[in-house]
């Protein structure tokens, strides 16, 4: 008998033991949105993280919920212990004065909505409280569950068991610390590192690839084509092979994205190879004739990625923005790209850099002399700048179409929208590049402002003419197909170099001995546009474009004038606000990355930095442009 109580007592002992460690210390967690495993119909919205701290999840439904975001995470504790929810969000139209929040959802944990609803209380992003939950054993679901589809936006969902806790506002070491990030992955040395994955920055790697130099292209969207992919749908502008290096724009046709100007094109010699192939492509898809804001095919995503992976000298990281730099020097030695899904951090050394981001945000890092806005017309004696210098910049187009459906399609009232009438609505079915925003604004530090303005005017437009038009009749089988969430920016930063191009320079023919890609585009600049009868900041632009004869534009406003291993392509290039009006087209813009890419192989060939490309192998990279 003693024996058996000897054993049961045992028996219970070990049972406690193990049961003790089963029991883990109470712990919290924490989630990024983008990190979920399955976005459902959310999208991940990186424009304004270097500003509101975080990418994050965006129900961008055009009115309609979009499907759950859902993750799982595993609970240890066997008894349930009760946790705080906190939910990063805010609410995107209480700054205009409205008590309506458009971007509300819940979150479901195991199935279950807690009893908040979110996206209901700040405008400033920060953490709403979700009240207590508890949290079962073993495997446990969050979902993001939208209930309006116009949106909704969750940066990071928090679980406590400290019920007076609560996170602070956008500390990433604090991310950091509750993510349990791996340590920062070293990507090695390459020869030329490419931040930007738009049309300039593909063009600067592929042709630095092809001339043998080891290539990183570094970009921040999951894919390649800036504003020519389906995200943004810009088309290409610009006419390229012209004098003096005819064979420059030659890449634009590898990497696709026919448009307007490529038809314009064809139809200047109708009897060439590549002319009769751009019209045969023409006539059996005539919807490729739609240059802005036309089905995502033609803006052929695949066809750029699968264009740079198929260069055995570059190494394609997408989904990467570039976070930090590291000096020596006036030289930058090496950058930080963060992942924007999972937050990881990989550092890429080089010995020439190409800041092909558009906002000039490698050079801002590195501290690259920078310009924005307008230069006064004392500063520059351009004819065309204004007296006083000021901020103003050509703005951030939010395109959009509907088409048609078989069947009658709603659409909800906005009231948080922009409020129309019968003479200031816009009877359309297409918002083109005029519909552009933010252009008194910080294209930059206030881009989620300005792409918000441009959502509520088209939410606000569309709502009116379904349910309030007097002939809403012809709406009434006409769906919204395509709204970007993406804005299409045209000017922020423009970086300083030896040369900063000047409207006189492009007006008076003035010849540079390091005369480069030429630019066609007008000098063509936006203005915002007040509608009669709206109160509301403008949503709307015009333009106003002065005749160019062909340009071609120096060398030496491709590098940085004080950053002395920095080129840049792109809009961001080292000119005026006034004669950013003609370069500033993606056909041109991808020719000045082949002039990039062709410097950079002599960077490497040479083991110099691009000022000496002028300096001492000018020839050279001439030569370079005319063999392409």
């Amino acid at each position: 008998m003693v024996r058996f109580l000897f054993s049961q007592i045992l028996l219970l002992l070990c049972t406690c033991s193990v049961y003790a460690f089963q029991i883990p210390a109470k712990k919290d967690y924490f989630f990024e949105a983008e990190g979920f495993e399955h976005l459902g119909g959310w999208v991940i919205d990186n424009q304004a993280a270097s500003v509101m701290g975080s990418p994050y999840l965006l129900a961008h439904g055009m009115g309609i919920p979009v499907k759950d975001a859902t993750t799982r995470f595993f609970v240890g504790s066997p008894v349930p212990i009760p946790y705080r929810l906190w939910v990063r969000t805010r609410d995107w139209t209480r700054s205009q004065g409205r008590t309506e929040s458009p971007g509300r959802f819940e979150v479901l944990l195991n199935g279950i909505p807690t009893d908040t609803i979110f996206g209901t209380r700040s405008e400033e992003w920060n953490w709403q409280d979700g009240g207590i939950v508890n949290l079962r054993l073993g495997q446990n679901t969050l979902a993001l569950h939208d209930l309006t589809g116009f949106e909704g936006r969750c940066d990071a969902i928090y679980l406590t068991p400290d019920l007076n806790a609560a996170p602070p506002a956008s500390d990433f070491k604090f991310r950091s610390k509750k993510l349990h990030l791996p340590p920062v992955q070293d990507a090695g040395t390459y020869d030329l590192v490419v931040v930007g994955g738009g049309i300039a920055g593909c063009c600067a790697a592929i042709t630095a690839a092809r001339l043998g130099c080891k290539v990183a292209l570094i970009q921040n969207r999951p894919v390649l084509g800036g504003n020519n992919s389906s995200e943004v749908r810009v088309g290409l502008s610009g006419l390229i092979r012209q004098q003096p290096y005819p064979r420059l724009g030659e890449l634009m046709d590898e990497l696709g994205g026919v448009g307007f100007w490529t038809n314009y094109e064809a139809q200047q010699d109708t009897t060439s190879p590549r002319s009769q192939r751009i019209l045969s492509i023409l006539r059996e898809h005539p919807e490729k004739l739609q240059h802005n804001a036309g089905p995502a095919s033609n803006y052929e995503d695949e066809k750029k990625l699968k264009l740079i992976q198929s260069e055995p000298n570059i190494s394609l990281f997408l989904n990467t923005e570039v976070v930090g730099v590291k000096m020596r020097g006036s030289k930058i030695r090496a950058v930080t790209g963060r992942s924007i899904i999972d937050g990881s951090e990989t550092v890429f050394r080089g010995k020439v850099f190409a800041d092909c981001t558009g906002d000039g945000n490698l050079g801002y890092l590195a501290g690259a002399d920078y310009h924005v806005g307008r230069e006064s017309r004392k500063e520059t004696q351009e004819p065309s700048a204004p007296e006083i210098a000021d901020q103003l910049t050509m703005g951030t187009s939010v395109q959009w179409y509907a088409e048609d459906a078989e069947t009658p399609q709603p659409f909800p009232e906005c009231p948080w929208a922009i409020q129309f009438t019968d003479s200031t609505c816009f009877p359309i079915l297409r918002g083109d590049w005029q519909w552009e925003a933010g252009l008194d604004l910080d294209q930059i530090a206030d881009i989620e402002q300005i792409r918000d303005h441009a959502l509520r005017a088209v939410y606000g437009n569309w709502a009116y003419l379904k349910n309030h038009w007097k002939e809403r009749d012809a709406f009434v089988c006409k769906r919204l197909a395509w709204v970007a969430y993406i804005g299409g920016k045209r000017e922020s930063r423009r970086l300083l170099g030896d040369v900063v191009l000047t409207e006189q320079d492009i007006l008076n023919q003035v010849k540079y001995d390091d005369a480069s890609f030429t630019t066609t585009w007008g000098i063509d600049l936006h203005y915002p546009e007040h509608i009669p009868g709206l109160t509301e900041a403008p949503f709307t632009a015009y333009s106003r474009t002065t005749p160019i004869t062909p340009y071609a534009v120096p060398y030496r406003c491709l590098y940085s004038r004080n950053i002395n291993n920095l080129f840049m392509a792109g809009r961001n290039i080292s000119v005026t606000h006034i004669a950013l009006g003609t370069v500033r087209v993606m056909r041109t813009g991808g020719m000045m990355g082949e002039v990039v890419g062709m410097a950079a192989s002599l960077c490497r060939q040479y083991h110099i930095l691009p000022r000496a490309v002028y300096t001492d192998h000018l020839a050279e990279l001439k030569t370079l442009m005319e063999m392409r």
